[in-house]
């Protein structure tokens, strides 16, 4: 089994890294084939969704999200 990767773009998609398969509500599955990486769209505004075109730069769309880190322990 081979390791998957999503990691969050600042403003931006989701990169999702490794073999994955991408199926639709109804049970279709989205040909991936050959790509070892996809941005999946998080602003709502691309054309291609589920996949990133852009758009987000010119819709307005943030979100910044972050690990929480731990307060160091005494």
């Amino acid at each position: 089994m081979s390791d998957i990767t999503i990691k969050t773009r600042e403003n931006g998609p989701l990169l999702v890294t490794g073999s994955i398969t991408l199926i639709d509500h109804l049970g279709n599955k989205y040909d991936t084939a050959g790509k070892e990486t996809i941005a999946l769209c998080r602003c709502g505004a691309s054309a291609h969704r589920p996949f990133c075109d852009g758009s987000h730069k010119a819709c307005g769309f943030l979100a910044s999200e972050t690990v929480p880190v731990a307060p160091p322990q005494p």
